[in-house]
């Protein structure tokens, strides 16, 4: 009997320590289910793209699904506010832009949400620079002429962007502000109104991306003036940099990135960031960034946070001395 007794322990200390071995390395092999990822925007637009692109990648190095899933309206809140109350395992994911993330829920009262406390930054992936093109029409070829030309005629000119609190609508506002100038906006309900509106003379500046408008300046449609940016994009090396026309410090980017729930484990979120830095490391992922005129970033969760930090700040100071509000 005591044999039988010693034998049937000894079998459940083994059987204990087998599956507490199985638990813990269950722990330690994230991912081993699929993965969503929440794009707070339609199909088909830049950061869509972009998160398909990178979710492909992860697919195949973590040998799991990865699913791109579009939440749209809302200016991207609701599928922002899914990730943010989804559990902090991995398994939901958010790839968003500034414009959705961070300044939308700045224009909202109450906010929201904060973009950084009540997320686990993973890295920015790419970032642009804002471009400041007018109509090819008036007669200014550089940002000073065009500075003068537009204080001699005050609320006289428009700008047209993608719509109140969008990167482009802040950037003009930033502009506004450091040239003194009093362009005045118009918002049209998307990009393509917003640019036929400057190439037809409707409006008299816009604010974009070189990705989206140089064919335009290209074909002589539209005439581009300077990057909000502190160096010359590659793509565009002719362009000047704010900084160059005598404006210094005016910088304003597009950014997109993937972010988590809070409080996510350390391990995980390392696991991400690395893989993140990774695909944005690999060739035919880089071309094709670079090919659109993005600048790769690929950093860390600390330094996301802190690029997040910073731009609060300034986009703050713009919505505060404008008294720009939401739709």
């Amino acid at each position: 009997m005591h044999q039988c007794l010693r034998l049937i322990c000894g079998f459940l200390i083994l059987l204990f320590a087998f599956g507490n071995g199985h638990l813990q390395a269950a722990d330690n092999t994230y991912p081993n289910r699929p993965i969503k990822v929440i794009v707070p925007f339609p199909p088909g637009g830049p950061t869509d793209n972009y998160a398909r692109l990178i979710a492909s990648k992860m697919q195949e190095n973590f040998k799991q699904p990865v699913v791109v899933e579009n939440r749209a309206g809302g200016t991207g809140a609701p599928g922002t506010l899914a990730v943010m109350n989804a559990p902090a395992d991995g398994y939901t994911l958010l790839f968003t832009s500034n414009s959705a993330h961070l300044i939308g829920p700045l224009l909202k009262s109450p906010v929201p949400y904060d973009s950084v406390k009540d997320f686990t930054p993973l890295s920015m992936a790419i970032k642009y620079p804002m471009y400041l093109l007018v109509n090819p029409g008036l007669p200014v070829k550089t940002i000073p002429e065009f500075i003068q030309y537009a204080k001699s005629k005050s609320n006289q000119l428009n700008y047209s962007s993608v719509g109140i609190g969008s990167g482009g609508h802040l950037a003009c506002e930033l502009f506004n502000i450091a040239a003194g100038t009093n362009v005045v906006h118009v918002p049209y309900k998307g990009a393509a109104p917003a640019q036929a509106a400057l190439i037809g003379g409707e409006t008299q500046m816009f604010c974009d991306s070189v990705g989206n408008s140089q064919g335009m300046v290209n074909a002589g449609k539209m005439r581009g003036l300077a990057l909000f940016s502190d160096k010359r994009s590659t793509v565009v090396p002719e362009v000047p940099t704010m900084g160059e026309m005598g404006l210094s410090g005016l910088a304003a980017y597009i950014w997109l990135g993937m972010l988590a729930p809070p409080n996510m484990p350390a391990d995980i979120q390392n696991k991400l960031t690395t893989e993140l830095v990774r695909i944005m490391a690999m060739p035919d992922v880089s071309a094709f960034a670079l090919k659109g005129g993005n600048d790769i970033v690929a950093n860390t969760s600390a330094q996301f946070g802190q690029m997040m930090r910073d731009e609060k700040e300034i986009w703050l100071k713009v919505i505060r001395e404008k008294n720009i509000k939401a739709e």
